[in-house]
């Protein structure tokens, strides 16, 4: 079927962007990943004597089945799927067939297909985390560090309220930013995923009936570790999914975070203090040959606001489980991609707009120096270090909801009982130069950013 025909954008319009995230999230890794588990148990499993040991041969063959696993073999599972009507137990029996173990039942022994399914999907995701979420977080923040940096200084127009506020700088704004997505990077790269391989309703039953002299409990904890993952020792019929919850959330920060970002740059392109670049015959508009639009922004909300929808419900739906086992989770944990895919879109897109816009230096101090009425802040706080009445006051009747001139302002201080030097000093200011510690914040932040990362951007 051709991409043109798909139900889904991911897999669609934007489907050679998502052919990445295909490796962690598709049917087939799926199948992959859980071959690789019962591979790993079968593999273990030389340790407990009960089947006898492996020779090389078969050794060889397991790890084979693990690394080799191509379109092939997943045609394969799924044609035995066709009869058993059971994923799990359709990639059993094609590892019994292309193994050919001397003890063909040390495959799958003990097990409950969520033994399987928990192991196969957190390391799927963990890997996911690693090899494509945590790098494409980093490298927007090194683009946002680098801005950050070149714009420490620029002076900015603020916004509270959306009325003008005490001036700011660009590379301050965008350290806002990175700070705050550094902070979500961390909570990732601390996150960990777990797992468990325990039975039918988490007792260890059946293994303990058949083997009661090995400690299974060990077992469990080794095998889990070596996935990579952390052995949840107190489970139903279900790995709990709490980690998984805590990825979403984590992930759903990241969308909101970024959703506030798009949304800031998509204002300022729209008051022109940020300028987009043109490229030959692209257009804006069916119509108006003018309009040049943030249409990375805006898909990049758009998908944002989706992923944060879909991982809410999934860290809500999938931490829950009638008594010990339904499988309403099923379905649902086979959607985990699609969240993801739209996340992914979107910091793509984000790192594509932040590449073609610029910011009009002039445009940006014009803002400022609009509204001197911004100094009215400073000269009634240095009033208060000299003044016992209320300078806020004198102030507010003077610029609240009233057009004035720097020279408005010049008047009231000199009209003030002001040392000479502190008159002097604030008749020295100016909106455009007002501030404070916006470019050595900037740089702080991309240094953490720089430090945590390493590297340039």
């Amino acid at each position: 079927m051709s991409a043109a025909r798909a139900i889904s954008p991911l897999d669609g319009r934007y489907a050679e962007r998502c052919a990445p995230l295909r490796a962690y999230f598709s049917e087939a890794a799926l199948a992959q990943a859980r071959v690789q588990v019962e591979v790993a148990h079968a593999l273990a499993l030389d340790e407990t004597g009960l089947f006898g040991q492996l020779d090389e041969g078969e050794r060889g063959r397991l790890l084979a089945a693990a690394t080799d696993f191509d379109e092939a073999d997943f045609e394969r599972v799924k044609a035995i799927e066709a009869t058993t009507r059971h994923d799990v137990k359709a990639i059993e029996y094609h590892l019994r067939a292309q193994t050919a173990l001397r003890a063909p039942n040390r495959i799958h022994f003990g097990l409950t297909s969520e033994d399987v399914n928990n192991l196969a999907y957190s390391t799927r995701f963990a890997a996911f985390v690693r090899e494509q979420q945590l790098p494409a977080l980093d490298a927007l923040l090194l683009r946002l560090a680098g801005l950050a940096e070149g714009l420490a200084a620029l002076p900015f127009p603020a916004r509270t309220h959306g009325q003008p506020a005490t001036p700011t700088t660009a590379g301050k704004e965008l350290a806002v930013y990175a700070s705050r997505l550094l902070r979500v990077r961390r909570a990732l790269v601390d996150h960990r995923f777990y797992g468990k391989l325990n039975g039918a309703t988490g007792t260890y039953a059946a293994l303990l009936i058949a083997a009661p002299t090995v400690d299974w409990r060990s077992y469990e904890r080794r095998l889990v570790s070596g996935l990579g993952l952390v052995p949840n020792p107190a489970t139903t019929q279900i790995e709990d999914h709490d980690a998984w919850a805590r990825w979403f959330h984590e992930s759903r920060l990241l969308s909101s975070i970024l959703v506030d970002l798009c949304r800031d740059v998509w204002l300022y392109i729209s008051q022109g203090w940020i300028v987009q670049a043109t490229r030959p015959g692209e257009v804006g508009s069916s119509t108006m040959p003018h309009k040049v639009n943030p249409i990375r922004f805006e898909n990049a909300e758009g998908n944002l606001e989706l992923s944060a929808a879909l991982l809410a419900f999934l860290a809500e739906k999938l931490t829950r489980s009638r008594m010990q086992r339904d499988l309403s989770d099923s379905t649902v944990t086979r959607n985990v991609g699609v969240a993801f895919g739209h996340l992914m879109l979107a910091i793509d897109e984000i790192g594509k707009g932040l590449d073609a816009v610029a910011f009009d230096d002039a445009a940006c101090l014009a803002a400022i120096e609009a509204t001197p009425a911004l100094l009215a802040e400073p000269i009634q706080t240095v009033m208060r270090l000299h003044h016992t009445e209320d300078p806020y006051g004198a102030l507010r009747d003077l610029t609240r909801g009233q057009s004035i001139s720097a020279e408005d302002l010049s008047r009231f201080v000199q009209a003030q009982s002001l040392p000479a030097e502190v008159k002097a000093r604030l008749a020295a200011l100016r909106p455009g130069a007002y501030l404070g510690a916006a470019a050595e914040i900037a740089i702080e932040v991309a240094a953490s950013v720089r430090a945590a990362i390493g590297g340039a951007p």
